[in-house]
């Protein structure tokens, strides 16, 4: 009876053990600060949606998180800082495992970002960069290079212009004001055509990176100059307001005057491949794969690169037509 009883005692011994085994093997570890089954929670501010580009932007992000097993806690800015700041602030009392945002201005966020900073909470930029002198803020900015497309836009125009001595009129439709897109694209092509003197920017106004912005901005510059030879907008939308505004003034845009863009939206591609746009430099909006591996990394407490640069291109007309069939955008 002895031996018996001590048989059933290893046998149920080893039961328990092979239970726990079964237990621990069902748990599996998701990339969560905390381990375990803990899921990586993302708190998300975007800036609105406001394009196409935004759009896209936001879709990628959302698709992302679902696709990388990301709790996604997502924010619409609605183009006021003061929404994003209140949905940092949110963020870290829900005590997300990491922050993400895409910057409407890049200056006022130092004290904000400090209380994400002390609550141990990791920042990602996604887009656009921000003024701080203290860039421990934040872990990474994931984006475009916003100089290099303004250079590639001016760059193509000192080309189209090479050897013309007479003067060829630019005005300039602006991203929102106080944004890195639009501080860094004026800087951009400015560099590139700052050595050819013949090429004027004779005017410059925010256009807000809308459609109706563009077309508001362009119908001014129309009214205000008797000649202008170039529009250089700051993103597709405005460009096609600048459209709108060209044909309801009785001109042909892309040819009585000539258009550069950025960002290579589907509208835009569409607009350049039927000759009313001559340029466009591509601002890839579809960042939400990167984030997502970015946003486990830091999760996780890996060092991450202070800077990842998406790969981009430019399109004339022949290209667009070949891109458009398979544009995701």
């Amino acid at each position: 009876m002895r031996r018996a009883g001590l048989v059933a005692l290893v046998a149920c011994s080893l039961a328990v053990t092979a239970g726990c085994g079964d237990k621990a093997e069902e748990k599996t570890d998701t990339g969560g600060q905390g381990g375990g089954t803990e899921q990586v929670s993302l708190g998300f501010s975007q800036v609105g949606s406001e394009s196409s580009w935004r759009v896209a932007n936001t879709k990628s992000v959302q698709d992302s998180a679902v696709s990388a097993g990301i709790a996604l806690d997502f924010q619409d800015g609605k183009q006021q800082q003061e929404n994003q700041i209140t949905a940092i602030r949110g963020f870290v009392q829900k005590k997300v495992d990491v922050i993400a945002f895409s910057p409407i201005v890049e200056s006022g966020w130092d004290a904000v970002l400090q209380e994400a900073k002390d609550a141990k909470i990791p920042v990602i930029l996604t887009d656009r960069a921000i003024d701080t002198t203290d860039t421990s803020l934040y872990r990474t900015l994931l984006g475009s290079d916003f100089v290099a497309e303004g250079r590639k836009a001016g760059q193509w125009l000192v080309d189209r212009y090479r050897g013309r001595q007479d003067d060829i009129k630019i005005v300039q439709i602006e991203g929102t004001t106080g944004s890195a897109p639009a501080n860094h694209r004026r800087v951009g092509f400015t560099e590139a055509i700052e050595s050819y003197p013949h090429l004027k920017v004779i005017d410059s106004k925010d256009g807000e990176f809308t459609r109706e912005g563009g077309e508001r901005v362009m119908k001014t510059f129309l009214a205000k100059h008797k000649d202008i030879d170039v529009v250089y907008a700051h993103n597709d939308e405005e460009g096609l307001g600048a459209i709108d505004a060209l044909e309801a003034a009785g001109k042909k845009p892309g040819e009585d005057v000539l258009i550069i863009t950025v960002d290579a939206s589907r509208g835009g591609l569409e607009a350049l491949a039927a000759g009313k746009l001559n340029f466009v430099v591509e601002c890839n909006p579809l960042l939400g794969p990167q984030l997502m591996d970015l946003v486990k990394k830091a999760a996780a407490g890996e060092t991450l690169p202070t800077r990842v640069v998406t790969d981009e291109t430019v399109f004339d007309q022949a290209k667009a037509k070949e891109v458009l069939p398979t544009r995701q955008y």
